[in-house]
C-alpha cells in the first residue's frame, strides 16, 4: 500500500465521521528518491585518493581509535551490571545495517545510539550516555564497524511511516536565512563544486566518522547539525526525534550502499 493510498484511507475515515484511526498497513510500496539507483554513490567517492586510502587503512584510520575504545567498553563489566558482550555473545555483525529501526515495545524509532542507551537503562541498570560523548561514539563506532562492508538494508516499517515522512519533509523543506533545503544540495547539485569541496549525495553510511573539519570523530547528527548551521537555520538537539526521523529517511535513501564506518570525511 502506498503512502498516497494510506492518506486517502485517513481522509475517507474522517469524512465518514470515523473516530478510530485506520489500521496500519502490513507493507508499503518502496519509496522513490531524487537520485536514481544507478547513480547512487557513497560520499567516499568524492574524497581524494589519499583520503580514501586513509579510510581503508586499518592502521592509519584515526576513527579506529574510537573503535578500539568501543571494543573495550563493550567487553567491560560494571559494578552490579553485566557487560554488553555477556548478552551479545554472537557479536554484532549486521546489526548497524538495519538501523534506525522501530521498537514496538516503546513505540519509538531508535537509531543505533538510541538502542545502545536503551540497552544500558533496561538491561544493565546504567545511566544513558550523553549524545556525542566519547563513550557513546566509541560504542557506536565499534558496533558499526562489525558491519563494515555490508550493505545498508533499513526497512520502511509501516509503524514508523510518520517518522519517514517527517524525515522526508525535513529533507525537502527550505530553511534558514539562505532558504536552502537538503534536497537542493544532495539531489539536485551533487558532484558539483562548492568552494573547495565537491557536493556529495548526503548519505550517512560512513558515520560515525572522522572529519578533517572537526579534527575529530563525530556522529551523523553532528553533521546534520552542521548542515543546518551552514544554511543559518536553528539546528535541533543531537539525538532529537527530528534528526532521528531524518536519519531514518537518509538510511532508506542510502539502502544498498556499504557501511564504511569509521569513515573519513572532509
Amino acid at each position: 500500500m502506498s503512502r498516497t493510498v494510506l492518506s486517502g484511507i485517513v481522509t475517507l475515515a474522517l469524512l465518514a465521521g470515523c473516530s478510530d484511526s485506520p489500521p496500519v498497513p502490513d507493507s508499503l510500496e518502496p519509496p522513490t528518491f531524487g537520485i536514481a539507483e544507478s547513480e547512487k554513490v557513497s560520499g567516499s567517492t568524492f574524497l581524494t585518493a589519499d583520503s580514501r586510502a586513509l579510510q581503508d587503512d586499518d592502521f592509519a584510520n584515526p576513527g579506529l581509535l574510537w573503535v578500539d575504545r568501543g571494543e573495550a567498553l563493550f567487553g567491560a563489566d560494571h559494578e552490579n551490571a553485566p557487560s554488553c558482550s555477556s548478552c551479545h555473545t554472537e557479536g554484532m555483525s549486521g546489526v548497524a545495517a538495519r538501523y534506525p529501526a522501530y521498537d514496538e515495545g516503546t513505540d519509538q524509532l531508535l537509531n543505533l545510539e538510541g538502542r545502545i542507551n536503551q540497552c544500558r537503562t533496561d538491561h544493565q541498570g546504567l545511566q544513558p550516555l550523553t549524545y556525542e560523548s566519547d563513550d557513546l561514539l566509541a560504542l557506536t563506532a565499534y558496533i558499526a564497524s562489525q558491519s563494515r562492508g555490508m550493505l545498508l538494508n533499513v526497512e520502511l516499517d509501516p509503524a514508523a511511516l510518520d517518522h519517514f515522512e517527517n524525515g522526508e519533509n525535513y529533507f525537502m523543506t527550505k530553511r534558514g536565512q539562505f532558504n536552502f533545503s537538503c534536497q537542493q544540495c544532495h539531489d539536485e547539485t551533487w558532484g558539483k563544486r562548492l568552494r573547495g569541496d565537491t557536493i556529495s549525495q548526503g548519505h550517512g553510511n560512513g558515520f560515525p566518522a572522522y572529519r578533517f573539519e572537526w579534527e575529530g570523530f563525530g556522529s551523523l547528527h553532528r553533521r546534520l547539525h552542521d548542515c543546518d548551521t551552514g544554511v543559518r537555520a536553528e539546528p535541533f538537539p543531537l539525538g532529537s526525534e527530528t534528526y532521528v526521523g531524518l536519519e531514518y529517511y537518509l538510511a532508506i535513501r542510502a539502502s544498498g550502499l556499504p557501511i564504511e564506518s569509521p569513515g573519513i570525511r572532509r
